[in-house]
């Protein structure tokens, strides 16, 4: 996957998390960084739990996943 499709995912990704755990994006390239780093967390998690998701739909979903918790860990983290 080239560079261009892993920041559109991440971007898309990211907006999406923030919308479900915090009800708002975190502009451009928060969007993008959480998006991606998500991305990376989902797919370890998918390849722990023997699933592959394949094609843009897929990584779209592992990267949400991904993202969605990772803010959840950075918002348990925030309050302690």
């Amino acid at each position: 996957m080239g560079l261009i499709a892993w920041l559109i995912i991440g971007g898309l990704a990211g907006w999406i998390a923030g919308h479900i755990m915090r009800g708002g994006g975190f502009g451009i390239l928060g969007n993008i960084g959480v998006g991606v780093v998500g991305a990376v967390i989902g797919g370890f998690l998918f390849s722990l739990l023997g699933l592959r998701a394949g094609g843009f739909v897929g990584s779209l979903v592992t990267a949400i996943v991904g993202a969605v918790l990772l803010l959840w860990v950075i918002a348990k983290v925030r309050k302690a």
